[in-house]
């Protein structure tokens, strides 16, 4: 039996102008816009510290058009998971970026499209553009001028997307920004401190942050993000959306449909 999620996708063909999403968790998304169904930094790897359980297996991942992923940590480049991805989706291409590509050996290396910010690649109707994350640093390798945080610009008929990957604020992501306008933000809001920066857990905006550069970019709808899936780094959602109704009124914010297939 076809996984009930995925099933919803699938009978979906949203007309220009309009989008399909369901929150996995975490940064984790299916965005379909028209026949296209894209899973942004899906993390489908069970595991026990997970607070969010799977709710699609790797190998039912039958109808990918396009995956990508942010950056390599393991909720977003879930290696395990991504081989079993790409036997499912055997026509699929995983969108890496390119400071990491060649050590994503999981995917064919065929299959495999790495990007460093400012370049874009067109895959059918879909044209994704990259564009610098902060996390918590830029981490710019000086002598390849490669970023090895991405986040990403999806755009598709009538639609704009952007998947900010787990970023902080920097000088300049508003210049990188304002040369789109989009029909969706997705940010994320879990923050950061010594504790966590100390044990491995690298931040990103706090909920404040992620309003502030919602209020400069303006989109049609903002969504937060990356807030929900391990203990030790969680922040409550509905501060976003509280701070984004006082301070931002005009701007239209609301909670991610987790688990659920919304078409926008």
């Amino acid at each position: 039996m076809k996984n009930p999620l995925l099933e919803k996708m699938a009978v979906l063909t949203p007309e220009p102008g309009h989008f399909a999403l369901c929150h996995l968790g975490q940064h984790s998304f299916l965005l379909k816009i028209g026949s296209d169904l894209l899973y942004l930094d899906p993390y489908l790897s069970p595991g026990s510290n997970r607070l969010i359980p799977p709710m699609i297996r790797a190998e039912e991942a039958a109808d990918a058009r396009i995956v990508c992923g942010t950056h390599d940590h393991g909720d977003h480049i879930d290696r395990p998971s991504w081989p079993l991805i790409a036997q499912a989706s055997p026509d699929a291409r995983f969108i890496v970026p390119e400071a990491v590509r060649r050590s994503v050996s999981e995917v064919p290396a065929d299959r495999l499209v790495g990007m460093n910010a400012g370049e874009t690649v067109t895959l059918g109707d879909i044209r994704i553009h990259a564009v610098p994350a902060a996390h918590e640093l830029l981490d710019r390798d000086e002598k390849t001028g490669l970023y090895p945080y991405l986040g990403y610009v999806i755009e598709g008929p009538g639609v704009t997307v952007y998947h900010a990957g787990d970023c902080c604020l920097y000088e300049g992501i508003a210049a990188w920004l304002r040369k789109w306008h989009f029909s969706l933000a997705l940010l994320p809001i879990n923050g950061r401190d010594a504790w966590r920066f100390t044990h491995d857990v690298i931040g990103c905006m706090t909920f404040q942050e992620a309003a502030d550069l919602a209020g400069v970019i303006r989109p049609d709808l903002v969504m937060p993000a990356h807030f929900d899936m391990f203990a030790v780094n969680t922040e409550d959602p509905q501060k976003f959306i509280d701070y984004m109704r006082v301070k931002y009124p005009a701007l239209r914010a609301e909670l991610p449909p987790t688990g659920r297939v919304v078409l926008y």
